[in-house]
This record gives structure tokens, C-alpha cells and sequence, in this order.
């Protein structure tokens, strides 16, 4: 994912908004009878947030919760940044969404004043919520609705705008970098401590904001470090759309001052550092007050990089081989095998909880295997014949060689494993992690990436050398998913899991969020759908492995294999005889 964007979310409801419909391809999966119509991304913003700080202003995040497939259970779609000290917020970060005409998406936003840290909502004053469908913000006028917050009785929450825009299909992206010079002071004591905002136009005049750069203390001509857009965030790959570019003055207390704007344009930019990229910041209220005014500082851009981006599916067609190994957790808190209140129960009739969310993993990934071969290994069980603790054994007991062919394979030695080992203790994840992580240090040319999948009924023994473990494996090819079973509390996995707060261990940090961690009893389908079932879990635990396997590509600088040509058939040219 895109940070927190997740290329997820599926359907929404009809509107009469400006997005085409597209036809459906007839009921080929359980999950969706039609190809998405379009990509939308959601920006938004509020005014008059509830202010909870008693010393400062809120400082408030936008939780986005999607209604599951099926049902009624809201399930986290994504987070936007925090923004420090403010009510009336513009967040950043965006929710990329796939549009489906003809089916009704639920939205639910949710905003907190965010007080501490901690990724745990609860610890978060709540400011209230806003439900809508993605039809109703994609049927409004200029696909932008206004709504009122509500959640709390008896308060004014304010209100927010959320915005939707179909996406483009550009793939590239700019790499730019800016400088400015004699920029207006605004500070009493010390200089300015200027950064900048870049807005991209919509199609009824209005701006959403699309970056921030970093905040240069005390000066008036500062450099800010290159950064990296996507033509579809700075212009939707518009060349000609007006881009308006602020520039502030940071303050502590979230008041930043304005010294000045100027507006310019994606080809405009595109022309590099030339007099064409020289802008003035002009302040229109100054401009207004002042017959002298010539402008509050300059602009320049120093330089202007087109990369193309490269996708998931340019290194798949290039031939890069996806590894899929499964770890299966065989500690007596699971409970007998042979009693049906344990996780590890072998039902005749339906799979237990490791059976569903191995098959449901493993038969998408195996599609990017072509062997099928996988590897299949054990962790916390008493091994025969001697009875020695093991975190980290063959399911098929050949250690030289614990491939298993195909997702059905790997069943069957889990099931074999079963009736020969004796489950114990402790929960040591760090072998299994570094077993995987030995093959993927020996193959680092984008060949191949190894995926592995942990699944677990419960508590962590070892979190410091899982931990570095993580931190070490995230120079790799590789990305780990954790799949908790059963009703235990996961909160140690959550911290595994990188995406509010970055793993680190002696201090240092994970190069790459590479772990993702879904409690299965998240997806259980009520009605007892097993299918409805995996197809959920399936779908969350896959959507971050594309942007991790293209995050450890981009700092390696690996590109993907040109795609072998198209297989075409020998012309036989038939002679004749003069």
C-alpha cells in the first residue's frame, strides 16, 4: 500500500456522478461480480473540529472503516496523518479506493484528537463520525460532499469535506527540489522558519492539498530536500491543471503565518531549472495594502527528474517468482487435536481455523510460483522419537527437504504432523523468521521474493530476538504475515506490525514495513460462509505485499526483466514450383 492507502475497498453504490459505468464480466469469483469501473481517491478535510486540548487545539487524524463483503461488520480501511494543533484540518494523505457502479460501498470516518503514540483508537479522545456511500460523495456536485460530524450528543462536531477524484492511470512520478530566497520575516526574535504547501487544482476551481514539504528552521533563503510525487497526486496528469504552491512560516502552536503563494503548472515545471521556473511569492493582502509591494520572496526550482513508475505486475511478467512458505504454531495452548474445542481439531467435515487461513493465503500466492514447491515447517512441538523441542521443523519430517507440493500438499503434512508431534511451548517466532530469511540473503538480484506466513493461536515468547529478526530481514526480499487464530489478545503483534509506529530493535530501525498482522476472528463470516471467509482474509493480508516487494526493488535500485515476447506461432511459407 501507499502508506496507509490501500489499494482495497471494493464497491459502491450507483450516483449520477461523473464516473462511467463499466459492464459487468459476469459472475466469475465470490468477491465481485465486475471489474472495478475506476480507481477514486478520497481527500479529506474539516471545519470546526471539537477542540479537546485544554492547553493547545486538537490534534486530529481521519480513521476510514469500510462495511465487510457480505455483512455488516466495519472493518479499518486506512489512517490519514495527524496534524498538530488545528480544527479546521486538510490531511495529506489520501484513500485510494476502487469504484463499482453498480454496488453500494459504506463508508464510516472517524476522527480522533490523537494524545499519545499508542496506534489503540481507544487511548484517543473521539471527535465524532461522519457515514456516508462512496456514490453519495462520487454523486455530489463536483464529486465533493459536505456533511455535519455527529457522535456526540448534545456538541457541534463540526463538519467534513470529503472530495473523490477518478484517478488517472499515469505512472510516473517527478522527483523535484526547491529553494527560496529573501523570503519575508515573520518571526520576532530569529528569521523565518519557512516550508511549503502544493495544491492541485479540481475540475470546479477548488485546491486539495497534495504535499508538504519539510519545515527549514531559522532562515530566509532556504533549501528543502528533493521529493517525490506522482504525476496523478501533483495534476490527476493534467499537464496544464494550476498547481498553487504556499509558503508558510511554522509556528509551534499550529498558527502558521503566510508569507505568500504562486501558482504554476506540471508542464511548466517540466521544463527544469530555467528563468521559466523563477516565481515570486506574492501576498495578496499586502500587494493590496502596499503601492511599493514587489513580492514577499522568490521561488526556484532546482531540479526536475520524470521517473516512470514500475508496477507489481512489470516484475511478475519479467519473471520474478514469488516463494511462499507456512509456519504453523504447535503449542499446547491450542488445545488437543483430538478434542473439538482445539484450534488444531481435525473435523472430517469442515478445516479448522490454520486449515482456512493457510488455504485462503496460500492459494493466491501460489499463482506467482511456478514450481508450486513450499517449503512447510513447525514451530513449538515435541518432535519423536526423542522428544526434543523444536522451533523449527519439516510438516513432511524430511528437514533436508520440507517442500510440499502445492497448497495441498502442505495440508497434508500439516494434518500428518499432527498425529506424530506432541505440542508444547514456547512461542518462539525468531527461527522460523530466520530460516526464510537465510534463503532470501542468498538471491538479492529480484529474481525472486519470499513470503511468509505465521499462523498462531496466541502470545509471543520471544518479541527481542523477533524483533531483530524483523529489523534484519527488512534488508531483504521478504515480507512476513502473521494470522492470529483463536480468542487470544493480540496486542504484541500489532506492534510487529509496522504501520503506525516503525519496528526497531537495539535502536535500529526496520528499513521496510514488511510484517502484516490480521487476527482471523476479524473475518470469521457468521453465517458460516468458509468461503466468504477466506476470500476477506485473503484480500487484507495480500494488499500491502505489492507495495512492500516494490518499496525493497526502489532502494535496491533493481528494475524489472523486459516481459518475454508474445509466443507466435511459425509461419510455414508454402513454395511454389515455377
Amino acid at each position: 500500500m501507499f502508506g496507509l492507502e490501500k489499494p482495497a475497498g471494493r464497491r459502491a453504490p450507483g450516483g449520477s456522478g461523473g464516473f462511467p459505468k463499466m459492464a459487468s464480466v459476469g459472475d466469475f469469483n465470490v468477491l465481485s461480480s465486475s471489474i472495478p469501473a475506476t480507481k477514486v481517491e478520497l481527500s479529506v478535510s474539516c471545519r470546526n473540529l471539537l477542540d479537546r486540548d485544554t492547553f493547545s487545539k486538537s490534534d486530529p487524524i481521519c480513521v476510514l472503516y469500510t462495511q465487510a463483503i457480505g455483512n455488516k461488520e466495519w472493518r479499518e480501511f486506512g489512517r490519514t496523518e495527524v496534524i498538530d494543533n488545528t480544527l479546521n484540518p486538510d490531511f495529506v494523505r489520501k484513500f485510494i479506493m476502487d469504484y463499482f457502479f453498480e454496488e453500494r460501498e459504506n463508508l464510516r470516518f472517524d476522527f480522533y484528537d490523537v494524545d499519545s503514540k499508542s496506534p489503540n483508537l481507544s487511548k484517543h479522545d473521539f471527535l465524532g463520525q461522519m457515514f456516508c456511500t462512496l456514490g453519495e460523495i462520487v454523486g455530489s456536485q463536483g464529486s465533493r460532499l459536505e456533511k455535519s460530524i455527529v457522535g456526540i450528543p448534545g456538541k457541534k462536531c463540526g463538519t467534513v469535506i470529503v472530495t473523490a477524484e477518478e484517478l488517472g492511470c499515469c505512472r510516473d512520478s517527478v522527483l523535484m527540489q526547491f529553494c527560496a530566497n529573501k523570503l519575508d520575516k515573520k518571526d520576532f526574535f530569529g528569521k523565518s522558519d519557512p516550508f511549503l504547501v502544493f495544491h492541485r487544482s479540481n475540475e470546479d476551481g477548488s485546491f486539495t492539498i497534495c504535499h508538504k514539504t519539510e519545515v527549514i528552521k531559522n532562515t530566509l533563503n532556504p533549501v528543502w530536500q528533493a521529493f517525490k510525487i506522482s504525476v496523478r497526486a501533483l495534476c490527476n496528469g493534467d499537464y496544464d491543471r494550476t498547481i498553487k504552491v504556499e509558503v508558510y512560516d511554522w509556528d509551534r502552536d499550529g498558527s502558521h503565518d503566510f508569507i505568500g503563494e504562486f501558482t504554476t503548472s506540471y508542464r511548466e515545471l517540466s521544463r527544469g531549472q530555467s528563468q521559466f521556473n523563477v516565481y515570486e511569492v506574492i501576498n495578496p493582502k499586502k500587494k493590496g495594502k502596499k503601492k511599493k509591494y514587489v513580492n514577499s520572496g522568490t521561488v526556484t526550482l532546482l531540479s526536475f527528474l520524470i521517473e516512470t513508475e514500475v508496477s507489481f505486475l512489470d516484475y511478475i511478467k519479467g519473471g520474478t517468482q514469488i516463494n511462499f512458505t507456512v509456519a504453523i504454531d504447535f503449542t499446547a495452548s491450542n488445545g488437543n487435536p483430538s478434542q473439538p474445542t482445539s484450534l488444531h481439531y481435525m473435523n472430517p467435515y469442515q478445516l479448522n481455523a490454520y486449515g482456512m487461513a493457510l488455504k485462503a493465503v496460500g492459494e493466491i500466492i501460489q499463482d506467482y510460483d511456478s514450481d508450486k514447491m513450499f517449503p512447510a515447517l513447525g514451530f513449538g512441538a515435541r518432535l519423536p522419537p526423542d522428544g526434543r523441542v523444536s522451533h523449527e521443523f519439516a510438516l513432511n519430517g524430511n528437514p533436508q527437504n520440507p517442500y510440499c507440493h502445492g497448497i495441498d500438499g502442505v495440508m497434508e503434512a500439516y494434518y500428518r504432523s499432527l498425529k506424530s508431534v506432541q505440542l508444547y511451548g514456547p512461542t518462539n517466532f525468531a527461527p522460523v523468521i530466520n530460516h526464510v530469511a537465510r534463503y532470501a540473503a542468498s538471491v538479492k538480484d529480484g529474481s525472486q521474493y519470499f513470503v511468509l506466513l505465521i499462523i498462531t493461536d496466541g502470545v509471543i515468547s520471544d518479541m527481542a530476538q523477533t524483533k531483530e529478526s524483523i529489523v534484519n530481514a527488512s534488508k531483504l526480499p521478504m515480507s512476513i504475515i502473521i494470522v492470529g487464530v483463536g480468542p487470544a489478545e493480540f496486542d504484541a503483534m500489532e506492534e510487529l506490525d509496522g504501520d503506525v509506529v516503525r519496528i526497531s530493535s537495539r535502536g535500529k530501525f526496520a528499513e521496510r514495513d514488511i510484517v502484516q498482522f490480521v487476527p482471523f476472528r476479524d473475518y470469521i463470516d457468521r453465517s458460516g460462509n468458509h468461503v466468504l471467509s477466506m476470500a476477506r482474509l485473503a484480500k487484507d493480508v495480500l494488499a500491502e505485499i505489492p507495495e512492500q516487494f516494490l518499496s525493497y526493488m526502489r532502494v535496491r535500485g533493481i528494475k524489472p526483466s523486459p516481459a518475454p515476447p508474445p509466443y507466435t506461432p511459425p509461419i510455414h511459407v508454402l513454395q511454389t514450383q515455377i
